[in-house]
């Protein structure tokens, strides 16, 4: 009897020995697969996270370049404005020093007309008294510059003539300025305004 019973317990060791193995082994292959799920999770998320972390890098970067760009455009602008700003204050004082240069030469002129206005003489010697006038502003004119656009007895020109008609004339060359109703004025090489004529025409050179 005690044959029968220890045969069946030692089946059972035996068979319990041999599943434990396979236990064991099923185990560890369940463990294996685990790890390596694990592993490919891990292995799909550390790109994504790497990328999150480069990307925000970059941002960063460019965040604060477009600051630095935005500020830098700000300066510039304000620059800008204050040489704008200056130049506008330059030109206004220069153009007013300028002026202030030119009125000062003809305030003595003015003086003049004045004196003549009040003094009490004749036509001629009120006639006189405003030739001199006239000379010293044309002399005033020369020191800024300004000269006459010569007229009576010069070829008409049109770049600094301005005809307001044509006038018989046998003692003149045909197409010449005859009489200068206006006179024109030119700073160095610049027309101020042109003079304004009346042009001779002469019949004898035109029939010839």
């Amino acid at each position: 009897m005690l044959r029968r019973k220890t045969k069946p317990m030692q089946d059972e060791q035996i068979r319990t020995a041999a599943e434990e193995p396979l236990e064991i082994a099923a185990g560890a292959a369940a463990a294996n697969d685990a790890v390596d799920v694990a592993t490919a999770e891990v292995a799909d998320q550390q790109p994504e996270s790497t990328a999150d972390v480069v990307a925000r890098t970059e941002f960063e970067q460019l965040k604060g370049e477009r600051d630095q760009l935005v500020d830098r455009m700000a300066r510039m602008q304000a620059e800008f404005d204050n040489a704008r700003k200056r130049a506008e204050r330059e030109k206004t004082e220069y153009r007013d020093y300028a002026t202030g240069a030119v009125v000062e030469q003809f305030l003595p002129v003015l003086d003049n007309f004045a004196l003549a206005l009040s003094a009490n003489g004749s036509a001629e010697q009120l006639r006189s008294g405003v030739q001199l006038i006239v000379k010293q502003m044309e002399d005033v004119l020369r020191q800024l510059q300004v000269t006459a656009v010569p007229a009576v007895g010069e070829p008409f020109d049109p770049r600094v003539h301005e005809a307001l008609g044509t006038v018989e004339r046998e003692d003149m060359p045909d197409q010449h300025v005859a009489e200068e109703i206006r006179r024109g004025y030119r700073i160095r090489e610049r027309l101020l305004r042109p003079a304004m004529v009346r042009v001779a025409s002469n019949p004898r050179q035109v029939t010839e």
